[in-house]
């Protein structure tokens, strides 16, 4: 609802307003900042009060402060209130608390389901809402497109998470059981492999998150049809969501992420043919390359977590990791911008976005074997 469609608001916005790129790119600095501050809070709620009353009021919240963005004037000062409440609101019915969610319904196939409602489940959003807010931005305009999103955010999630979400039971009341297993916030934050799977969750998804918000600008700009900027979006996110399923049936049965580090590593490769390439085929193969280290990203980041330091604070320890990556993932885009704004050219962001996805793959390579199943005997050491 935010970052999937921004690219196809920043023109018009930038253009209707009168500001630069970069300035309409900070708003998403603001939503990172706010988020990344809420973020926390919202998994320790989580694990007091469960994922399904927290995440209803969130879907409310979140819909309206969409919607709200359609208010969107002149005034700078207003702008940023508005993107500011976003961010409080968008940190509560997020990823990390549907993750937290499915880790505690699910074991041996974890990373199976986390990819299926992780990834197919925001593959589906990142392909439909853009598509969504490319017509109404056409008929209507870019204010009544953040209407639309904000009702579409109503209208379907509020329904789904009252008929359909329930909290995980546990199975008895001994500390076997799955929700007590695992390491408290403080014990995973003394181990290497916290840091590790920070940086690469911060540096891969900032980076490619960069990339995937631009992919509109970075076509157009070339002269090349909208049409075709959208597809490549869109495939973008197909490919992320399809290879989150895939991969989390692959680490299901693998006893060390290894297989995570190639995807950044052709990633890369995927840079020069959105950045040049001016046929299909060529600029087609490119999103598909950024679309396998998305997946890669988001698909393996809670999967990691739930494996390594188990369940007993998966909302603490995942709100904390989220929330640092959320202001990456707002500054990025606004560093990007920046770049173009002063260059006149995407080139120095997308060799910065190069170097950090090279970094990540070695990261990657760091990460040592799981110690059990599910986590819950993988202590502090």
């Amino acid at each position: 609802m935010v970052n999937a469609t921004f690219g196809l608001f920043l023109v018009p916005i930038s253009r209707d307003l009168g500001w630069r790129r970069a300035q309409v790119s900070v708003v998403l600095l603001v939503v990172a900042v706010l988020s990344a501050l809420s973020t926390p809070l919202v998994g320790r709620l989580a694990d007091r009060f469960g994922v399904r009353r927290v995440a209803l009021t969130g879907i409310v919240l979140f819909a309206a402060s969409v919607g709200a963005l359609s208010g969107i004037g002149p005034a700078l000062a207003h702008t940023l209130l508005l993107f500011a409440c976003l961010g409080v609101a968008a940190s509560i019915p997020s990823a990390m608390l549907y993750a937290k969610l499915v880790s505690g319904w699910f074991v041996a196939r974890r990373g199976l389901m986390l990819g299926l409602v992780g990834g197919v489940g925001n593959g589906l959003g990142c392909v439909l809402m853009p598509a969504l807010a490319t017509v109404v931005i056409a008929r209507h305009g870019w204010r009544d497109a953040y209407l639309a999103l904000g009702a579409t955010v109503l209208a379907v999630g509020l329904p789904a998470l009252w008929l359909l979400v329930r909290d995980p039971v546990p199975r008895d009341h001994d500390e076997t059981t799955v929700s007590a297993r695992g390491v408290t916030l403080g014990q995973a934050i003394a181990t290497r492999r916290f840091w590790l799977i920070l940086l690469v969750m911060a540096l891969g998804a900032g980076s490619l998150t960069a990339i995937f918000t631009h992919v509109v600008a970075l076509l157009t700009d070339r002269g090349l049809p909208p049409a075709l900027a959208t597809s490549a979006l869109s495939t973008i996110a197909l490919v992320g969501s399809a290879w989150q399923l895939v991969l989390g049936h692959v680490l299901d049965r693998a006893r060390r992420p290894l297989l995570l580090a190639p995807f950044f590593v052709l990633a890369i490769g995927g840079l020069p043919l959105l950045a040049t390439a001016t046929s299909i085929p060529a600029v087609m193969a490119g999103a598909v390359l950024i679309g396998l280290a998305i997946g890669t990203d988001y698909g393996a980041i809670p999967y990691l977590i739930g494996r390594y330091f188990g369940l007993r604070a998966f909302g603490a320890i995942s709100g904390l990791i989220y929330g640092i990556n959320v202001i990456v993932l707002g500054a990025a885009p606004f560093l990007t911008d920046l770049v173009f704004d002063r260059t006149g050219s995407y080139r120095g962001a997308l060799i910065a976005v190069a170097a950090c996805l090279a970094l990540c793959a070695m990261l990657c390579l760091a990460l040592p074997a799981y110690r059990t199943q599910d986590g819950a005997a993988a202590g502090p050491g």
